[in-house]
């Protein structure tokens, strides 16, 4: 962060278990357990074999995978009748306590009530009736395993089921099992099971499929579900306050789809698992009495006292030996990291935050709990804007991994090409609803842009662009440099507006567009047609406004670049003048009257040069090579206009003369709805030129009928995304203005 340039106050750093921070977590414990908001209950929670800890549902991985369904046959008591149950862990039907049928399926109603017998277990136990067994899936009939399935826990408590665990924390089977699967791995158990099932005839088929099967997001562990008791925070009640907020736009997600992901989450959300069976962690600060009774107290001579008071004798306390959950104490971070719970000047200055900015993967993990404690303990949202940045992935777009080699370091980005070059490629490449897919040729790409600016600053230098005063400009006379200040005033408030509204990227955008196209290629070119011209009063004219516009690109560029845009205000001679770091400078909106005329001018001309040097692109005519320009059908506004700024056509569009008068041999050429017409000095074969531009025209053609034909669609209006409907729009648009073109000079090699 510090390479980055992250403008952090460095002295306030902090780490989860500082001494300050865990006793705001033992405060936020004790008061949520004293308000009958923390409680300890046995339940069915999301079990890691490998790490031997219970984990919550948000670090569970979903994956796809490969696997088999068993089909297996359970015989009704005193019958050669049996029910066919498919199952993808047939080593937890030890745990079944029930089967269920569905009330309303018909081809089972004869055998609710009757007695079933379990597999290899030969325990007998009864066939239900309850709607959670579906009538289309599979055989319709489902094995009830509450111990080791989420959906069968709730069927057991419905009905009041045996509830049966038959897994040991390390994976293998418990003695609730037969004993010649007892202490085995859960799956070689399943194997051996298998082979038992086939043996005995009691295995109709088994089929290959794909399924998703729960991983630890830690361990990589395929999970189980596992019956435990455990601390858990009713974050149901918490959670009201806080959808409410961001309804009432007290916080607010930006892009702001975010907020139905938040929503979605919050609405449906479970009992939070806060204890861990880990070593490093809070301590939970719960005590047991020798009868097992609990004391939740600050410490633990508050809890002997406790203890004395209410068993009138002193006991031997023995404190829990579970560590909290990471999550519980980063729910804490907006208000625990500024010495909560005094009352301070941090607190009451920078409670609540601005802006969090966040990915999109921890929204829940993190976001919604720090808005529920913030809420609950300062009766505060923690932040009014979060901002969720896209994740960023190898130039494939894949995650990035140390297994898969494909990480790039940001540290060595840094070295390479530096800090300023990467934070201005990330920047631009953060749009909404995308990952960033980072490669070091796009970092690269905007090293070369630190470099462009640097030079430019150079040019000015050469130039003895110096600044020996404040600029006060009052009146500017030549339409250049009203032109320059007119743009500078169009972008920087496209910059700004992008910035409040956190589309870093358009701002990024419109900064590089202001930068690079319209003030390193066009008005710094300008200014050598004035410098070259030697008028005094235009040069002059023109140093101070190259002067303002420096400051302001200095200015626009600082969020995004701040290492080089500090040097160059440096070496500039800024600070001396302005009395202030770039950093810290506030700049004063600069005033320029708009001359709309002089502004229009400048256009056309910049227009003129564009068309003359597409012209030459099109008919394969070298970039150097002159031309004539023919001015015979302009009229008298725009011809003097050209006559009076021919050094710029003569420089920027190599254009050799001006011909008032034209012959065929020269070219119509259209700019802003104006005749004109050019002539090439080199000699052009123009059969071979009209053969190439009638393949380029019918080669746009298709691809306009073939976006016509998707824009058309109504479906891919509706289902595609955004970005990719706009891309395709923007490309519709420039085919047929290229078209256009090339038909205007198919008309006059005609």
């Amino acid at each position: 962060m510090k390479k980055l340039g992250s403008s952090c106050d460095w002295s306030r750093d902090r780490f989860t278990m500082d001494k300050g921070l865990s006793k705001a977590v033992i405060r936020v414990f004790v008061d949520l357990y004293n308000n009958k908001l923390i409680y300890k209950d046995l339940k069915l929670s999301n079990w890691d074999p490998k790490l031997r800890t219970a984990i919550s549902d948000l670090e569970v991985l979903q994956k796809e995978t490969k696997g088999k369904l068993y089909y297996i046959k359970y015989y009704l008591k005193n019958s050669n009748k049996f029910l066919v149950i498919a199952t993808t862990r047939p080593e937890t039907l030890f745990g079944d306590t029930a089967v269920a049928v569905n009330p309303n399926d018909r081809r089972y109603a004869d055998y609710i009530g009757e007695d079933i017998r379990i597999p290899i277990a030969n325990k007998y136990v009864k066939v239900i009736a309850d709607e959670y067994a579906d009538p289309h899936q599979g055989s319709g009939v489902v094995k009830i395993t509450p111990a080791h399935d989420f959906n069968d826990y709730e069927v057991g408590k419905k009905h009041k089921l045996e509830i049966k665990n038959i897994l040991n924390f390390d994976g293998t089977l418990n003695e609730n099992v037969p004993p010649n699967y007892k202490n085995i791995d859960r799956f070689i158990a399943r194997k051996k099971l298998v082979e038992e099932l086939e043996t005995k005839n009691l295995i109709e088929k088994i089929e290959d499929i794909n399924h998703t099967i729960p991983y630890g997001d830690r361990s990589g562990e395929i999970l189980e579900p596992l019956l435990t008791k455990q601390w858990f925070v009713d974050a149901k009640k918490l959670a009201k306050k806080a959808i409410q907020k961001v309804k009432d736009k007290e916080t607010n997600f930006y892009p702001e789809n975010w907020n139905k992901t938040y929503y979605q989450w919050m609405k449906n959300i479970q009992p939070w698992c806060i204890s861990r069976q880990l070593w490093w962690g809070h301590q939970i600060p719960a005590w047991y009495t020798p009868e097992n009774k609990i004391i939740v107290a600050n410490n633990f001579k508050e809890a002997n006292k406790i203890a004395l008071k209410k068993y009138k004798k002193k006991l031997k306390l023995r404190q829990d030996e579970d560590v909290l959950d990471t999550w519980f104490s980063s729910a804490l971070w907006p208000f625990a990291t500024m010495d909560w719970p005094k009352k301070n000047y941090e607190i009451k200055n920078y409670y609540p935050s601005s802006v969090l900015v966040t990915g999109f993967d921890i929204i829940f993990f993190w976001v919604a709990r720090m808005m529920m404690m913030g809420l609950y303990f300062l009766n505060k949202v923690p932040f009014r804007s979060v901002y969720v940045h896209a994740l960023v992935r190898d130039e494939r777009g894949q995650k990035m991994s140390k297994s898969k080699g494909n990480v790039i370091d940001p540290l060595e980005l840094i070295n390479l090409y530096g800090a300023d070059s990467l934070r201005f490629t990330l920047i631009s490449m953060s749009s909404p609803g995308r990952d960033v897919k980072l490669s070091k040729d796009r970092v690269k790409g905007y090293r070369n842009f630190v470099t462009k600016i640097w030079n430019i600053f150079n040019y000015c230098k050469k130039n003895n662009v110096r600044l020996k005063s404040r600029i006060k400009i009052n009146k500017i006379q030549n339409p250049i440099n009203s032109w320059i200040l007119d743009e500078l005033k169009t972008h920087k408030r496209l910059v700004e507006k992008s910035i409040l509204n956190y589309r870093f990227d358009e701002a990024a955008r419109h900064s590089y567009r202001f930068v690079w196209d319209i003030f390193c290629d066009w008005y710094i070119e300008f200014t050598k047609t004035i410098f070259d011209k030697g008028v005094s009063k235009d040069v002059l004219e023109t140093k101070k406004v190259l002067l303002l516009v420096q400051k302001e690109i200095l200015y626009l560029l600082h969020p995004f670049m701040p290492f080089l845009t500090e040097e160059l205000w440096l070496n500039n001679n800024f600070k001396k003048i302005y009395k202030s770091y770039l950093i810290n400078y506030n700049i004063d909106e600069f005033y320029t009257k708009t001359n709309q005329i002089s502004i229009s001018n400048i256009s056309f001309l910049k227009n003129l040069v564009l068309e003359i040097r597409s012209v030459k692109s099109k008919l394969s005519i070298s970039a150097s090579g002159y031309v004539d320009l023919g001015l015979e059908q302009l009229d008298n506004k725009y011809r003097m206009l050209i006559i009076k700024n021919k050094n710029i056509l003569f420089k920027l569009a190599r254009v050799r003369n001006l011909v008032m008068k034209h012959d065929d041999r020269f070219i119509s050429l259209i700019v802003n709805n104006r005749k004109m017409a050019i002539k090439f000095e080199q000699k052009i074969n123009l059969d071979e030129q009209k053969t190439i531009i009638e393949k380029k025209i019918l080669n746009l053609n298709d691809k306009i009928l073939n976006s016509n034909k998707k824009l058309e669609n109504i479906s891919f209006i509706r289902k595609a995304p955004k970005d990719v409907v706009d891309k395709e729009k923007l490309f519709h648009k420039n085919n047929l203005s290229e078209l256009n073109k090339l038909n205007d000079i198919m008309k006059s090699l005609k």
